[in-house]
């Protein structure tokens, strides 16, 4: 049996605790959140029905292997990284990775994670662990969701690795070959708050950021003319709160991680307008939450009638109001 000594922490979210915890490995002592908040995590984007998409749905963060990128081009930071065509390759290369005792971010579907539940698995191919050991036939990994080291049957992690479907992993790995050894907080700090920003509050595409919630307050009043049944409508209510509570999120569409990157910016800046914006945000993401009950509640009760969708519909376009208000205010300050 082999295993690298490796310091493994439940974290909110897959990508920002995957990277954190390899970073911290690595020698770089960086929180989840701060990953989270430099990398400019937070987003807001509604996507209406399409082709490729049965069922409209919205997005509360940058998209998946954003968060590494955006951490990598910032801190200096480089990752070796790789996909595989064949599994036999993507295999050989972990593990010979493993054996020169290297821990190994990979991409999997969370489905196969088969040391979870099998009530709480279901097929999402955007689900990052951490690989740091290996005996006969399982992989020893570090899962954010899960609160202790866990071992993978080999071919569970070969399945979930080469998983099919929308963003197929690939047999993607990634692990950090060289991190600083000081950090410019205040410069790496402002770019990520001012990329933030852009999005939430600047760009000029009409599903993203403040525009985009403002859509879907909008859009979601059609939602039961869009579903086939009521037993449809009432999953994709139902998903509301999944998305914004139970994917890794941390609660509130991670509104509640942001505010505490903003806590932590403001304790290493010293600076308490930025702790002021953290509880700002707290205040934002309890609105998300209710909006989470909410739509739990009506989903289950399959009461989604007119009335019932309208006031969905208020308490999201309140959001967008408050948000803008948020991101103009964080946008004046000088960090």
């Amino acid at each position: 049996m082999s295993q690298i000594e490796f310091k493994h922490h439940m974290a909110a979210h897959c990508e920002s605790g995957t990277v954190a915890a390899l970073l911290n490995h690595a020698g770089l002592e960086i929180t989840e959140p701060m990953v989270f908040g430099i990398s400019s995590g937070i987003f807001f984007g509604y996507f209406s029905k399409m082709p490729s998409l049965t069922f409209p749905t919205f997005i509360v963060r940058n998209k998946p292997g954003q968060m590494r990128k955006n951490i990598a081009r910032r801190l200096g930071v480089k990752f070796a990284t790789q996909h595989f065509s064949s599994p036999e390759e993507g295999k050989k290369e972990l593990d010979r990775l493993l054996d020169q005792n290297i821990p190994v971010g990979v991409q999997v579907d969370f489905f196969y994670m088969n040391y979870l539940p099998s009530w709480y698995r279901v097929h999402i191919n955007m689900h990052y662990i951490t690989v740091v050991g290996k005996n006969e036939d399982k992989y020893i990994v570090s899962d954010c969701y899960f609160p202790q080291l866990a071992e993978l049957d080999i071919d569970a992690m070969q399945q979930g690795r080469f998983a099919r479907g929308n963003m197929a992993p690939k047999g993607f790995l990634f692990y950090p070959v060289s991190v600083p050894k000081e950090i410019d907080y205040p410069k790496v700090i402002r770019k990520g708050i001012k990329n933030a920003i852009f999005f939430m509050l600047k760009t000029p595409v009409p599903f993203i950021g403040i525009k985009g919630i403002q859509r879907f307050s909008k859009k979601v009043v059609d939602w039961p003319n869009l579903a086939r049944n009521e037993e449809h409508l009432s999953h994709e209510i139902m998903k509301i709160n999944v998305l914004l509570e139970d994917q890794g999120t941390g609660g509130a569409g991670f509104r509640y991680m942001y505010a505490t990157f903003l806590r932590q910016s403001s304790e290493i800046l010293n600076n308490p307008e930025l702790l002021a914006m953290a509880q700002k945000m707290m205040e934002i993401g309890d609105g998300w939450r209710e909006i989470s009950l909410f739509a739990a509640r009506i989903g289950k009760n399959r009461d989604m009638g007119p009335e019932r969708m309208k006031e969905l519909s208020h308490m999201i376009y309140e959001r967008s109001i408050v948000e803008k208000e948020f991101f103009t205010q964080l946008n004046k300050i000088k960090i």
